[in-house]
């Protein structure tokens, strides 16, 4: 038998930063390398999403996942025993047939995932090759923007504040350090300009600040208040995404603001984000418009889609083929990629190829309740991607995937690539 042929394909238990279970695989080969990887999983979640297998019941609040756990140890590593560990799409595949649904109910997402990014793991591995040159090769070279999740609303926090994410991109810096060192700065002063008003420090999921507020638009000019207090030009240096997590808000055909208990139509709720545009350096929004709204999506594409980056998150949920009706109506211009929305690697790579060759942005994405496995810096890197959302620069859960990134940016050397603003 091959060397590089899977002996044993296991599953455990573990827990992520919310202290929720999740899944955790290890692939074993005959020649005894082995690999792991583990999934997060999301609070703010698309219903197109690929289903995350959960147990039911009482233990864990129903959220125990060793039914998916079982499915690894059982049929998943009866099916790939004795493959090559190098085929990365047939091994995805056999899953996913042996799964059988359209959304991997039957042995869950959450289990193919885990074991698909393990088999990549381990080929890398065997290979005697960094994770990110084993999926991308000698092209893999771009180190992503990071868009930092600094300040929380929405399902992340216990707040007031309606939207979900506002984010800072220090698109100013020429290397991923120098990002990593404006990002810190900007985040530390921003606690201390709370801290200065009287507001809470306390943080919500992805380590962002969750200070109540007088509305949303506060939370923009706090952030333009702690760029410049950390000594940047907003707008030049440091720009602001938002992720609004609208398909939350959508009632009866309206948008619904569900703790400013405020109503908007669909144009008005694209009047808003418009002005928010216009009077902030904001330059990226994700997810302003519900799910099913594709013509929501097209209008607002229409309207401020040459100067500002309209993502699709729950839009899309990282699937190709609602992607490529998205692209067919001109819904959205950036894509956020969840491996665990669409559930393997081979398709989480498809839906990024997809994107790029359809002039689509990428942004590769944690989760609200993520591990410590940091399998998407690699991928961003591998992929080119050129955008990261993987929380505020706190919490290890989310650190882990920076200075994953800094390891690689280190490794690539000459090679690196940063898309700053000042080399373009």
């Amino acid at each position: 038998m091959n060397i590089t042929s899977i002996k044993k394909v296991s599953g455990r238990q573990i827990f992520d930063s919310r202290g929720t279970p999740t899944v955790e695989a290890t692939v074993e080969l005959q020649n005894g390398l082995t690999a792991c990887a583990s999934v997060p999983s999301g609070a703010s979640t698309g219903q197109y999403e690929a289903c995350e297998l959960r147990d039911g019941g009482k233990e864990y609040q129903g959220k125990g996942v060793e039914k998916a756990v079982s499915n690894i140890n059982g049929k998943i590593n009866s099916a790939l025993q004795g493959k090559c560990i190098f085929g990365q799409q047939e091994l995805d595949q056999t899953m996913i047939a042996l799964d059988g649904t359209d959304n991997k109910s039957r042995l869950g997402a959450n289990a193919i995932l885990a074991v698909s990014l393990a088999c990549a793991k381990a080929g890398a591995k065997a290979s005697n090759m960094e994770f990110y040159r084993y999926l991308g090769g000698m092209d893999g070279v771009t180190l992503p923007v990071p868009m930092m999740n600094i300040l929380n609303g929405g399902a992340h926090a216990s707040n007031n504040v309606d939207i979900q994410e506002f984010m800072i991109r220090p698109v100013g810096a020429q290397s991923f350090r120098e990002a990593m060192k404006i990002g810190t700065e900007v985040y530390h002063q921003l606690k201390k300009v709370l801290h200065s008003k009287g507001l809470s420090t306390t943080v919500g999921d992805e380590g962002g600040f969750a200070p109540d507020l007088e509305d949303d638009e506060q939370a923009l000019q706090l952030l333009v208040e702690a760029i410049e207090g950390a000594g940047y030009q907003p707008g030049k240096e440091v720009n602001i995404a938002i992720d609004a997590a609208a398909s939350e808000w959508f009632q009866n055909g309206k948008y619904f603001f569900p703790k400013k208990k405020k109503e908007l139509t669909r144009e008005e709720l694209i009047s808003y984000f418009e002005r928010f545009c216009e009077k902030y350096p904001v330059v990226s929004i994700e997810d302003p418009l519900g799910e099913e709204d594709f013509p929501g999506f097209t209008e607002i594409t229409r309207q401020i889609g040459n100067k500002v980056q309209i993502v699709g998150d729950d839009l899309f949920v990282t699937n190709p083929k609602r992607l490529q009706k998205g692209i067919e109506q001109q819904s959205a211009n950036a894509i956020l990629i969840k491996p665990n929305q669409i559930g393997s690697l081979s398709e989480t790579m498809l839906s990024i190829r997809l994107a790029q060759q359809n002039g689509y942005q990428t942004i590769i994405s944690h989760r609200s309740g993520e591990t410590e496995d940091t399998s998407i810096a690699d991928i961003s890197v591998a992929l080119n991607a050129g955008q990261i959302k993987t929380g505020a620069p706190a919490r290890t859960d989310r650190v882990c995937k920076y200075n994953r990134l800094l390891k690689i940016e280190q490794l690539l050397g000459d090679a690196a690539v940063y898309p700053s603003s000042r080399s373009r």
